[in-house]
């Protein structure tokens, strides 16, 4: 899958806090329900481990439970007591795979006293905090079942760790996958159905207003059933767009890992890959070379399952392998043992940006990567072209997300019950809670999930002051700055900016989402430029308040925008761009859709530096939908998006 880049500045991650004075921690309570002598009353005796005072299995299991309960305790407000059904039994399981548990809300509820959405279900224990009542007092708030096959010959092989300091070696640490699932439960989910498209009863979730699809600029609650089900299996371009979320996310996502193709220019560009869990990492700096396909003179003669025949021809230059009947380890192996300085691994089947390369083996040394079948076939058609690439992590651009920064959501091209829509995807790096499969990294930090929350609601985080900062986004082109205040609706806000000597002036008003944050953009910044944000707000006496000020460096680097008289949706007859270039060297604009087509290309050669104009659709009828345009100059490119729409 052709990637694309954009280059992005960050100030500032989201920052969450809330005045213990007026805000109370969530209580939340477990609820055993296992019988006598099994699950939670398991009496088999067993030594304390890893801060876990418990002498039983029974009590250690309690203990975990009730650890997670206060991790999520701690983070989230409520007056209202959140109770937790929780039991442990045989669930679905075999040697190699199995379920580990699962929880959800044992109810819903909608329209309520204090719901920032109408028409919208919200999982029981948010709309109780929401409230401030219990709207169900005669149920628990959530369900949850744990596997206790886990660790039998049948069932996964290894055990259940069940201490606090995540040192759980070659077994399964419970903890991370309760606080896991307890997310699920209190609203980390959505009640409509992603194999039919269905709201629950007519309605959507909460969780559908921030689901956005990159295919058709909408978000869930505002789509077709039938476009849902599209989005759901659509590789990467379903995406979480809420503003907690979106504003963290630059810090806790890594870098990107990539296939950049230098050369021939016809497919030049970024490709996903699957990092390999053995051998040499990618780095920002890259790796580049020829690439060369391998050969074993057997069966599929490139899957390198066999001893290498045309190591003479591998041998410094980058291996191009296909996925096969052996293992990644010894396909790399086989190639770094013929001098090649790296592997591309290319899927037998077709499918999504792919998964990392398992494995393990010490003596390999050098790095792979996995690039799907698709991507593959174009690279191999490419060889005798004079394929070169860099393999790299590409700073500009961050692990789990798209390149506007959204993070990705879990949609692979087959749906899967439990886990498609309601989890990241697993591209993230480093792992993220809320993945589909709990990684041996996680530790009790609920990372982006907590953002989640923000975003759905749980958090209005009430201050001291006029409004805190919640985040802030800073690009070549374009400043975005979120602040949270528990007076957002209520009030009038001004946004002013002034750069460094000068005096204050007013450049807008922010947009206020949900109930408590706003959000303000600056499309009018310079490259390189320094400048001070903050709001003001009149008060109760009339007189004007301000917030503590942001100062925010506006990175250097090309200015692509969409400004001043540009639309977004643009007209499918116009589709003017403002754009500065920072050099006299030459440059290109290109355009795409959303398939990878190339749509124009211009040559800015007679462009000097400075800020130009340019309609890109020049007359021509652009057909409706979502295009991609770069701008590209002396090895640096950014890029935008822009909606067509009919006139």
């Amino acid at each position: 899958m052709r990637l694309q880049r954009l280059a992005l500045g960050i100030l500032a991650a989201t920052a969450l806090a809330w005045s213990s004075a007026t805000v109370h921690a969530a209580t939340i309570t477990i609820v055993n329900i296992d019988g006598a002598g099994e699950g939670f009353n398991d009496p088999t005796p067993v030594a304390p481990v890893g801060g876990n005072p418990g002498t039983t299995i029974g009590q250690q299991r309690l203990n975990v439970f009730q650890q997670a309960a206060a991790i999520w305790g701690a983070l989230l407000p409520s007056a209202v007591e959140i109770r937790v059904r929780a039991a442990f039994n045989p669930l679905s399981c075999n040697a190699t795979s199995g379920t580990l548990g699962s929880a959800g809300p044992t109810g819903l509820t909608r329209d309520f006293p204090g719901a920032p959405f109408p028409g919208t279900w919200y999982h029981i224990a948010e709309a109780n905090r929401l409230s401030g009542s219990d709207l169900l007092p005669a149920n628990d708030d959530i369900n949850a079942t744990f596997n206790s096959s886990v660790g039998s010959p049948t069932c996964l092989t290894v055990g259940w760790y069940y201490g606090f300091d995540h040192n759980e070696g070659t077994q399964i640490d419970l903890l991370p996958v309760v606080i896991h699932e307890l997310g699920h439960g209190l609203g980390f989910s959505t009640p409509t159905s992603g194999s039919s498209g269905n709201f629950n009863n007519g309605f959507p979730g909460v969780f559908d207003h921030f689901l956005l699809d990159l295919n058709t600029g909408l978000h869930w609650d505002a789509e077709t059933a039938g476009q849902r089900v599209a989005s759901a299996n659509a590789c990467t371009r379903l995406v979480w767009d809420g503003p907690s979320v979106t504003g963290a996310s630059p810090g806790r996502l890594g870098p990107l890992p990539l296939l950049r193709v230098n050369a021939p220019g016809g497919i030049a560009g970024d490709y996903a890959v699957g990092q390999a869990a053995f051998g040499t990492a990618l780095t920002t700096g890259g790796l580049t070379g020829n690439v060369v396909l391998a050969d074993d003179g057997t069966g599929t003669t490139s899957d390198a399952c066999e001893p290498i025949v045309n190591g003479a021809a591998l041998a410094g230059n980058i291996a191009l392998v296909d996925r096969g009947t052996c293992t990644f380890v010894i396909k790399v192996k086989a190639c770094q043992d013929a001098g090649a300085i790296a592997v591309i691994v290319a899927d037998n089947a077709a499918g999504c940006p792919p998964a990392d390369l398992g494995g393990a083996d010490p003596t390999i040394t050098i790095p792979s990567v996995r690039v799907t079948q698709a991507d593959g076939n174009t690279l191999k058609a490419n060889l005798a072209a004079g394929l070169n690439v860099t393999l790299i992590k590409d700073p500009s651009l961050h692990a789990g997300s798209d390149p506007m920064g959204h993070v990705l959501m879990y949609t692979p091209s087959t749906f899967s019950a439990g886990s498609s829509v309601s989890h990241w995807d697993v591209t993230a790096n480093p792992n993220l809670l809320m993945e589909p499969a709990i990684n041996s990294d996680l530790t009790s930090d609920v990372d982006l999930t907590l953002n989640e929350m923000a975003d759905i609601g749980w958090l209005d985080i009430p201050v001291p002051a006029l409004a805190s900062l919640g985040g802030v986004l800073a690009r070549p082109d374009v400043v975005r700055i979120q602040w949270v205040a528990s007076q957002a609706q209520t009030r009038t806000w001004t946004l002013y900016r002034r750069e460094s000597g000068q005096p204050w002036s007013a450049i807008g008003i922010p947009s206020v989402v949900g109930q408590s944050l706003l959000s303000a953009e600056d499309r009018t910044v310079k490259p390189g430029t320094r400048y001070d944000y903050r709001l003001g707000s009149p008060g109760t006496n009339g007189v004007e308040e301000f917030t503590s000020d942001v100062w925010v460096a506006v990175p250097s680097g090309l200015g692509l925008a969409l400004a001043g008289a540009v639309q977004n949706p643009a007209s499918s007859s116009r589709m003017t761009l403002a754009f500065t270039l920072p050099t006299n060297d030459p440059a290109r604009l290109t355009m795409t859709n959303v398939a990878g087509k190339i749509i124009r290309s211009e040559d800015l050669s007679d462009h000097a530096a400075g800020a130009h104009t340019y309609d890109l659709a020049s007359g021509a009828r652009l057909s409706p939908g979502v295009y991609f345009i770069r701008l590209s100059q002396a090895g640096e490119s950014v890029l935008k998006s822009a909606v067509v729409v009919n006139n």
